[in-house]
């Protein structure tokens, strides 16, 4: 592991509202490795989506620090940390976020757009994100001309185009039936790799029975934090991997 970790959360409290104040996240310290495999579950209002708004750099602490890469995030510009997040973190989201009216080339070609980048190169990496997920074939097609299954394997290749060191995903097979939620699955375990960290935000039991890890949050609190110990690599959707169980571990909590 490197000397600095991807993540780390020291002590952070999200806090909402002036005269009644909701605290969504509530003194959480945490640190996700590059080449972790992470899942974050809990109830509704538990604070799972708070954290993904953290760890994208997309909301900042109230209280607390948050570092990225060795980074301290309070002390950047936003401008800094726009350009930080767009180097290190790659957004899947639920409902794919695909613009109707581009082909699927187009729409990974979005990510590029900011990066001073040639028409050609950004022709030829997302063709090459596209390849990765298998749906070169399907480059030419706007997302109403594709199955829900192949729509989130877009955005996927729409994240993976700037070849982020962590992939964010939220609920991303909660509009997929079991079979294209596998596929997914089944495509995150790929893009997982030492040099990038995974973290999916789920309700789905067998979407956090396929990570390494399980962060359990409720009240804005993390109640655990378990390593998954499976049998062979492969899904818990598809009954390949042997039942998963858990045990816990601090080791990981800061």
């Amino acid at each position: 592991m490197s000397a600095e970790p991807l993540l780390r959360l020291d002590n952070v409290s999200r806090i909402y509202g002036d005269e009644v104040q909701v605290h969504a996240l509530d003194g959480v310290s945490l640190t996700i490795e590059s080449g972790e495999f992470v899942s974050i579950v809990g109830p509704s209002g538990s604070g799972k989506s708070t954290m993904l708004g953290l760890l994208g750099l997309l909301d900042l602490p109230s209280l607390g620090e948050l570092w990225v890469t060795g980074a301290a995030v309070s002390e950047l510009t936003d401008a800094e940390r726009s350009r930080l997040r767009g180097d290190v973190v790659g957004f899947v989201f639920q409902q794919f976020h695909l613009i109707p009216y581009l082909d699927a080339r187009r729409n990974v070609e979005t990510a590029l757009l900011y990066r001073g980048l040639s028409s050609s190169a950004r022709r030829r990496l997302a063709m090459n994100a596209l390849e990765r997920i298998g749906l070169a074939d399907r480059a030419d097609h706007r997302p109403v001309q594709l199955s829900g299954g192949e729509q989130q394997r877009v955005a996927i290749a729409r994240a993976i185009v700037t070849d982020p060191a962590l992939i964010l995903a939220d609920e991303p097979t909660g509009a997929l039936d079991s079979t294209n939620a596998a596929n997914v699955m089944e495509i995150f375990r790929g893009l997982h790799s030492p040099e990038r960290a995974v973290a999916i935000v789920t309700h789905d039991p067998a979407v956090a029975a396929s990570a390494g890890r399980r962060i359990s949050m409720r009240d804005g609190k993390i109640v655990a934090d378990e390593i998954v110990r499976r049998g062979d690599a492969g899904s818990a959707f598809g009954g390949t991997l042997g039942d998963p169980s858990a045990t816990s571990t601090s080791g990981t909590l800061s």
